[in-house]
């Protein structure tokens, strides 16, 4: 709020007016009614006019259908698949918290288990009933709760709608594809992607990896989060718009060639009346004019996806609506336009469990007024001819019906590319022979390429030029090499934000040669791939990123808006650089690092790890005699890992920081508590115990002196504090 009026802290009046702001607000939440609010209804009738007569709801079931809609949606999560911790939260689930809320009674009823979900692999991911309304404020619950909110900071857990999991699943990730997600944010889906790139943990860099796209600049950060806790070095954030993403270069063999993705997810807009259970805006908004205005969109997407998509790769395209007009009138269109360079896969036999619902050959346009129309926009509409309908196999898409297993509706379709796309090859080839176009000529063409307007991809490597022919493509490498700049310039919204650069170490730098004998790095250590983002001044953090994703970023710096890419690991610290080295380990990296290191490592007991996770500073008379053996010769502040590989079914790998007389662990607080519950610590009343010796500290300092218990004493010494 106080952003709103002031983007300065020290203005006393911004801070003011969002204070009185901040004040209205509690006032409403703690006082106001729950009967006050309007109750939505959950009733459209053009809605049930509309899906009456589309066909998708089996005969018999359209009161199920509607009834499913008008509950609230269960929740669901999902555990990473990433880190090899995956089968230990598993284990800890369902032996620990699941088993205690057995025999629970919430508001007179009894807790109804939760359930994995058929046809997710491995039960990493579960349903429940529970809402997030009695989650959070149920006393038995509060456990589970706190569990579920660490646990998902950490990147370990992902509360995500069960629909939504389904797409990244059918595009059968490989560790070295080459994946685009389209229409990225908010990020869940793009986490599966990266999970399943790592699901080998003993390749720190596996070969492919994750370029992330959202048009919206401010969900590209929400997008970062989501990535961030992944801690992958395969994953780049650009901001684009979905449909005209720029054309990418690489360098493959000492020549640039055009990229082309192994898988594409194409989650588009959509009108979203498939989240009706649990945006329940949607009953009272819900018109067929959101679906006609965004099946142009839509089609434009799905396009460009096709377009950059390699031969024999796959494209997921998904929505969370149930129209027609959004999703098999889309496919319909595409399909028609390939010629034969696109097909259906059939995908029935894939996800053993998951009920669906063929996709229709027929449905209905209707206009916003109620209307039934047969002319608007021809994609729209059903293929007349038989004979070509037949050919699509259109009921190889599938839709997902709420009422079938207690979900959000769904629509997916599942691309296979054949050969290239027929308006490619029908367009000249204009990215060499300079003896054959004017150079001027060739630069306006291929400006208007990478704009999407003319030609794509495949246009750039459909024939090999002939000897003594030159390429003409601009380069996209700044002049100063290893430096990739900020996003192009953007005329952008109040408050909007500038991206720092991504500057790689050349091989020369001075600043690696302390870090290489500090930490006796392996000799295959890839130096080349470590960046920083600044050009100017001390260099504070050190970022890698696998060296697919470094080609990509020298090759495209003044075409790519590039928002986050790279894990940190190594952050300066001034009081190192005395003892050798001026960096220390960052635990984001530390798994990444973890085959390259071979010295400064501590090998720990459990109850060492325990003792350094629980304690802030410990001394080293806390630990065992092994440890205090291990760090003697290493001198004072040394920098050093902790790790205790066959201790359990899951490493963990700590950064530590060691003093003339104590060691402590640089980890977060919530992944703390994720390595401590591993271990079988019961950290929820530890944490009890912490708060309730903090709360006795503060009454001792305070000196007799009344805790303030009110929302309105509260307030009275945020104005004291803010003066």
């Amino acid at each position: 709020s106080t952003h709103a009026f002031c983007r300065k802290p020290s203005c006393k009046t911004g801070w003011a007016w969002g204070l009185l702001i901040y004040r209205i607000n509690l006032f409403i939440y703690l006082c106001w009614p729950e009967s006050c609010y309007p109750e939505i209804v959950k009733e459209n009738e053009l809605f049930e006019h509309y899906y009456g007569k589309q066909g998708i709801v089996p005969h018999g079931e359209w009161e199920s259908f509607m009834a499913a809609l008008r509950e609230p949606l269960p929740a669901t999560l999902r555990i990473t698949g990433y880190k090899s911790h995956a089968k230990e939260i598993l284990h800890c689930l369902k032996n620990k918290y699941f088993k205690e809320l057995e025999n629970q009674v919430v508001d007179g009823q009894k807790i109804e288990m939760p359930q994995p979900l058929s046809w997710y692999p491995e039960e990493l991911a579960w349903h429940t009933n529970l809402s997030r309304k009695v989650l959070r404020k149920s006393p038995q619950l509060e456990k589970f709760h706190h569990f579920l909110v660490s646990e998902t900071e950490c990147g370990n857990i992902s509360r995500q709608e069960a629909v939504s999991m389904i797409p990244p699943l059918l595009l059968d990730v490989q560790s070295h594809h080459k994946i685009l997600d389209l229409c990225a944010a908010p990020g869940s889906k793009t986490a599966q992607l990266i999970e399943m790139l790592h699901a080998d943990m003993n390749v720190p860099f596996p070969e492919g990896f994750v370029i992330a796209n959202d048009v919206d600049n401010k969900r590209c950060y929400l997008l970062v989060h989501q990535a961030k806790r992944l801690n992958s070095p395969c994953i780049m954030v650009v901001n684009h718009d979905a449909s005209s993403i720029p054309n990418l270069q690489i360098t493959t063999n000492g020549k640039k060639e055009i990229l082309f993705y192994d898988r594409i997810l194409c989650d588009v807009p959509c009108s979203g009346d498939g989240t009706m259970r649990k945006n329940i805006d949607v009953w009272k908004k819900w018109t067929t004019q959101n679906s006609l205005q965004l099946h142009g969109l839509q089609l434009r997407i799905a396009t460009r996806g096709v377009e950059q998509l390699a031969e024999g790769g796959r494209m997921v395209y998904s929505t969370c609506s149930l129209n027609p007009v959004e999703n098999e009138a889309v496919i319909a269109s595409l399909l028609e336009k390939s010629e034969g360079a696109l097909e259906l896969a059939d995908v029935s036999s894939e996800l053993p469990g998951l009920k669906r619902m063929p996709g229709v050959t027929q449905w209905k346009v209707m206009t916003k007024d109620g209307q039934w129309q047969t002319q608007i926009r021809p994609t729209m509409f059903p293929l007349k001819d038989e004979e070509k309908l037949k050919a699509l196999h259109l009921e190889r898409c599938f839709r997902i019906l709420p009422h079938h297993q207690n979900t959000g509706g769904f629509f997916v379709a599942v691309l296979i590319k054949k050969s290239p796309m027929p308006w490619n090859k029908r367009q000249p080839k204009v990215m060499f022979l300079q003896h054959r176009l004017p150079e001027k000529t060739i630069s306006t063409v291929s400006a208007a390429a990478e704009q999407g307007s003319l030609e794509t991809a495949e246009d750039h490597v459909a024939v090999e030029p002939k000897d003594g022919d030159s390429f003409v493509t601009e380069t996209t490498e700044n002049k100063k090499d290893g430096v990739c700049g900020p996003p192009p310039s953007k005329k952008m919204k109040l408050f909007g934000f500038k991206e720092d650069p991504f500057v790689f170490l050349s091989e020369d730098d001075s600043l690696f040669s302390p870090i290489q004998t500090f930490y006796a790095l392996d000799p295959s250590f890839p130096k080349m791939n470590l960046l920083t983002r600044t050009q100017e001044g001390k260099k504070r953090q050190l970022y890698m990123v696998s060296k697919e994703i470094r080609n990509v970023l020298l090759n495209n710096s003044e075409k790519l808006k590039v928002i986050n890419t790279g894990i940190k690991v190594w952050s300066r610290n001034s009081d190192g650089e005395q003892f050798g080295c001026a960096f220390r380990l960052a635990q984001e990296g530390i798994y990444t690092l973890y085959p390259f290191i071979n010295a400064r490592i501590v090998n720990a007991s459990i109850e060492d790890i325990k003792v350094l996770l629980t304690e802030e500073n410990p001394f080293l008379s806390k630990l065992s005699d092994e440890v205090r053996d291990q760090v003697k010769g290493m001198g004072k502040y040394s920098l050093l890992r902790i790790s205790n590989p066959d201790s359990l079914q899951c490493s963990i790998v700590l950064c530590g920081w060691l003093g003339k007389t104590s060691l402590r662990a640089f980890v977060a607080k919530n992944e703390r508590l994720h390595y401590l519950r591993m271990m079988g610590v019961e950290v929820f009343k530890a944490k009890r115990k912490e708060e309730d010796v903090e709360r006795k500290t503060e009454e001792k300092d305070a000196e007799g002196k009344t805790a303030i218990d009110t929302a309105g004493q509260v307030l009275e010494e945020m104005d004291l504090g803010s003066e």
